[in-house]
């Protein structure tokens, strides 16, 4: 099959998160198995954009913020709608991963008018809003979206916000969960820095890395010889972190490393002890399932959508968030060598048998081989 996906920026600091990082997953497995793929989307980097991503061709414009103020959603370019017209209409299907922005309505515009068959993956993006810009976007964006094939959707709280979303109008839901493509190393194979904890993920409040600093300001008291690091983007929440640094006088401990690219990223989880994401509510965090593939322990929320999933297979330490359910969970690894070992043997099974890719584009393939006149 010729498969074309769509999804709002590719960085190499990793702005988007995981839209990106479950797509090009899906487009190398898929590659893999010997279909045609591509993949559109904006660039934003140091440098040129590559002609691809892993082993993905890549499509691609430049980032321009056509609409100030709204973070990724406002960025387009002009000469992409192009881009998206010429490989769609070679596309067996189109597979749009869209949140509300330009790009996605875009994609979903120029596929309707190709008349190209699309399914849509909309990663927890997509939730009921009533603010006047939100209104005036969905009077275009919601139509379009409700002509897709289906809806791919990874929980029930999606599902049920797509409802609401969409109305009864709307397309199929179908679950499909995300996978990880895994470099077949397996944990262990690398020296670790026994004393370092990190946080990787976007700096804003969702993701809540005050409260990583809170438990890094614990844990010292306990262990002064860790350390801890946050990576990523800075999107509101980095002149928090560095006053609270400051305020707990964390200077020598606790340091921001920026954004990073995503072998770099890899390697951050593959050098340290323990990941620690004290995000709440997020539906699948892909930054999670990267970690425990490093072989590297993770501590997380018991409001994420695979915490269920990890706590039966004792594959992290699940909290309720709190700092100091953080910080008990971060020294009991940091002193307990046969825990992390523990750990990391049973993150890795279950990348392996609950996560991996390879279960998730099976079922995709029968999803894009169902389209009309297929077969």
């Amino acid at each position: 099959m010729r498969l074309v996906h769509v999804v709002t920026l590719v960085s190499d600091d990793g702005a988007f998160g995981g839209p990106t990082s479950v797509a090009v997953a899906q487009l190398e497995e898929c590659a893999a198995r010997g279909h045609d793929v591509t993949l559109v989307s904006l660039w934003r980097g140091r440098a040129r954009a590559s002609e691809r991503v892993g082993t993905v061709r890549f499509v691609s414009r430049p980032a321009r913020r056509l609409v100030p103020g709204r973070g990724c959603l406002g960025l387009a370019h002009p000469l992409l709608l192009w881009d998206l017209w010429r490989t769609m209409g070679r596309a067996d299907t189109v597979h749009l991963h869209a949140g509300r922005d330009l790009v996605s309505l875009a994609g979903l515009a120029v596929a309707r008018l190709r008349r190209t068959d699309f399914v849509t993956q909309t990663h927890g993006m997509v939730e009921p809003r009533t603010g006047l810009v939100a209104r005036v976007f969905d009077s275009l964006y919601v139509p379009l979206l409700r002509r897709a094939r289906c809806c791919l959707v990874l929980t029930e709280r999606e599902r049920r916000a797509l409802t609401e979303v969409l109305g009864p109008d709307g397309p199929p839901l179908v679950s499909l969960p995300n996978g990880l493509r895994t470099s077949g190393e397996r944990p262990g194979t690398r020296p670790r820095d026994d004393n370092q904890v990190i946080f990787l993920a976007r700096l804003h409040p969702r993701k809540r890395p005050e409260a990583f600093v809170e438990m890094a300001a614990l844990v010292h008291k306990e262990i002064p010889e860790a350390r801890f690091t946050l990576y990523g983007a800075d999107e509101g929440s980095l002149a928090a972190v560095n006053g609270l640094v400051m305020d707990r006088g964390l200077t020598d401990v606790v340091s921001y490393g920026g954004a990073l690219e995503h072998s770099a990223a890899l390697e951050a989880y593959r050098r340290a002890a323990v990941y620690v994401l004290p995000s709440v509510h997020e539906p699948f965090p892909m930054t999670v399932l990267e970690a425990l593939a490093g072989g590297t322990p993770v501590v997380c929320t018991d409001s994420s959508g695979i915490a269920a999933e990890l706590e039966r297979g004792q594959a992290a330490l699940v909290t309720d968030g709190s700092p100091e359910a953080l910080a008990d969970a971060v020294a009991a690894l940091l002193v307990d060598e046969q825990l992390r070992s523990r750990l990391a043997e049973a993150g890795r099974r279950a990348i392996d048998e609950v996560f991996s890719i390879r279960a998730v584009v099976d079922q995709l393939e029968g999803i894009y081989q169902d389209r009309p006149g297929a077969g």
